[in-house]
């Protein structure tokens, strides 16, 4: 039985508002440190400094750029359409919040006498869900490209449609396999399937295909051709300043966590730690937080190294070289599971 069918039986409705207070805080609160740390990284890997003046070691630097643009004068272009032109921005920050809610950061622990899943939600159709607020998040990019009256931000929002929708096929196809093995859709459930041996090895497949197709769901590099900004001027969100552009910018550095969550929950083992190790409850937040954090740093590594690719190259990969392997590799696994069951 899933956390769902029994969440009414043992958390209260102020321990899921607290929940939720608490999924948003985290979101809040790991977003300037991605931040710091890529620009940290970055300038490592380019044999610079990073920040290193606004605050100990630069570590201020995050909350002065994120004040810097909450504090700027709001403006729009007058051909843009003022209602979609603000609600864009905000559907990239709820659906990337809501996606957040959904990763399982460890089990149910007894907390004051309560029992509480330490997750905001664990829902039975976990990657449909997921996949249902990419979608939605979609419209973000597209209205906020649409709604500016800029023809470089509605070619930089329409290239940005195609790219999402051609590699959220592959990126949802290289979990079939792992629905398969573990015969559930909870992503709860999903980590439990992997007390044994973490998907990684037998899905090693599907990993890469799901990585390679998340550089493209989050716009990172060498597959950011939604803000080319040699091409586009800067994509979707050039006509966006401010607080706006701060929301855009949140949304896309929260993503990056979400697919670092995702890759973590289903592939990595969740909070399993290996060789049979079986810590206290209140170290599985944290083990889940430290693998995060390493594929949030493959995620830089890449920026630092990779070139963008063409758009043509981007488009053939995701259609001719991805979707054809995540096909094969859900029909190997289904192949397996029926042979050796």
């Amino acid at each position: 039985m899933t956390a769902l069918a029994l969440i009414g039986y043992y958390e209260a409705w102020w321990v899921q508002i607290l929940k939720s207070i608490v999924i948003f805080a985290v979101a809040l609160q790991l977003v300037p440190v991605i931040l710091l740390a890529e620009r940290k990284l970055l300038g490592r890997f380019q044999s610079r400094y990073g920040p290193n003046r606004v605050g100990p070691y630069g570590v201020l630097q995050p909350i002065a750029d994120i004040v810097k643009l909450l504090t700027k004068e709001q403006f729009r272009p007058t051909t843009s359409v003022g209602v979609l032109f603000a609600v864009a921005p905000v559907i990239s920050i709820v659906t990337a919040v809501a996606a957040f809610a959904i990763i399982p950061f460890g089990d149910v622990q007894h907390i004051f006498g309560e029992r509480v899943g330490l997750y905001g939600i664990d829902v039975s159709i976990g990657p449909l869900y997921l996949f249902a607020f990419s979608a939605v998040a979609f419209y973000g990019i597209m209205l906020g490209g649409w709604s500016s009256g800029s023809k470089y931000s509605f070619l930089g929002a329409m290239r940005g449609a195609a790219q999402l929708i051609s590699y959220e096929v592959s990126q949802g196809l290289a979990l079939v396999g792992v629905i398969i093995s573990a015969q559930t859709l909870s992503l709860v459930g999903i980590v439990n399937a992997q007390k044994g041996m973490w998907y990684l090895v037998p899905q090693l497949a599907g990993f890469l295909i799901f990585l390679t197709a998340s550089f493209a769901e989050t716009n990172r590099v060498p597959f950011d051709l939604t803000e080319a900004d040699a091409e586009l001027v800067g994509g979707y969100n050039t006509e966006f300043g401010g607080g706006r552009f701060a929301s855009y910018y949140f949304a896309e550095y929260l993503n990056v966590l979400v697919v670092s969550g995702i890759v973590t929950t289903v592939f990595l083992g969740g909070w399993l730690m290996p060789f049979g190790i079986h810590p206290p409850g209140w170290v599985d937040p944290f083990v889940v937080l430290f693998k995060m954090a390493l594929i949030s740093f493959f995620f830089i590594w890449v920026r630092a190294t990779l070139p963008r690719l063409r758009y043509d190259q981007l488009m053939r990969f995701g259609w001719k070289v991805l979707l054809p392997l995540a096909t094969l590799n859900a029909l190997v696994t289904a192949v397996l599971v029926v042979v050796t069951h």
